[in-house]
């Protein structure tokens, strides 16, 4: 029977580390639940020193919900289609994973119709210089960042929808002259635009949260382009502001765990080839944003 030792609050707004339990093992109903509980409380879970195959990362995974094969096929595992590579390794000078992941603060798939409830990245290379690593993952409260709204604010944001999309997201990149991956005709037509609340409920905690972000928002209904990108560019900057923000410093063997609703992240793109970066990524799905 495995027991958690401890569950550690990282900071104030977000974040927890589990140690005592050994994810290669089944766990049994308890250590479940109260994990579930701790996922709900903190939005990202932080375990260290894990060594898992892949059947046992997806059955760690399926804990937390279902999970769903992620639109970007080309990067999905060759024997476990649910697990998405998140990589700047090449093979035959091809990238091995997606190798733009995080470029931009955003959450997992807000652009289709009902956005990932969570995800879950096993890291298994991570880059270092002198002994420190790169590539570190940071996490934005999104919750505690509509908490800290003026009121007025919230007014003007009540009933608020705005556009996402996936497309729009590799025209960022381009545009911005970032190397990133191509979309197929298909790709494109599997996930087309859609209009999603600017502030969402959490199905759990019933919290509000800032649900638009920087990667996958186009823009706001209703609202003339240049009062629409100006909101989104002032609920982007209060989202992220460091009292809201968890940064977290990967080692081999780490598995983070987080809330998409309840998060935005982003990952520093600031190593390159010979240093090499490998994670598995699995998401877990969710409903339609209300």
């Amino acid at each position: 029977m495995e027991n958690i030792t401890q569950i550690r609050p990282l900071s104030d707004a977000l974040g927890a580390e589990v140690s005592g339990v050994d994810l290669s093992h089944p766990l049994d109903n308890s250590v479940r639940a109260s994990l579930i509980k701790a996922w709900d409380r903190y939005s990202v879970m932080v375990f260290r020193n894990q060594e898992l195959k892949p059947e046992e990362f997806l059955r760690f995974s399926k804990y937390f919900g279902e999970l769903e094969v992620h639109v970007l096929d080309q990067y999905l595992h060759s024997e476990y289609p649910e697990i998405l590579i998140v990589s700047n390794v090449l093979e035959d000078s091809r990238n091995l994973g997606i190798p733009d992941a995080g470029l931009y603060w955003h959450t997992d798939l807000s652009y289709m119709a009902a956005p990932s409830r969570g995800s879950i990245l096993y890291a298994i290379e991570v880059p270092e210089v002198d002994g420190q690593t790169l590539g570190n993952t940071l996490w934005a409260s999104t919750a505690a960042a509509y908490e800290a709204l003026q009121d007025n604010t919230k007014r003007r944001l009540d009933g608020m929808k705005a556009t996402f999309s996936l497309s729009g997201r590799f025209e960022k990149v381009a545009e911005d002259g970032k190397k990133g991956v191509k979309l197929t005709k298909d790709q494109v037509n599997r996930a087309p635009d859609v209009i999603h609340p600017v502030v969402r409920t959490h199905p759990v905690t019933n919290r509000k949260c800032i649900f638009v972000n920087e990667l996958h928002t186009s823009a706001i209904v209703g609202l003339p382009q240049a009062e629409s990108q100006a909101l989104l560019a002032e609920l982007q900057a209060h989202t992220i502001q460091p009292e809201f923000v968890y940064r977290h410093s990967w080692l081999p063997g780490d598995i983070v765990i987080w809330d998409n609703v309840a998060t935005q992240h982003i990952a520093m793109h600031d190593y390159s080839l010979p240093q090499r970066r490998l994670l598995h990524r699995t998401t877990i799905t969710g409903d339609r944003p209300f």
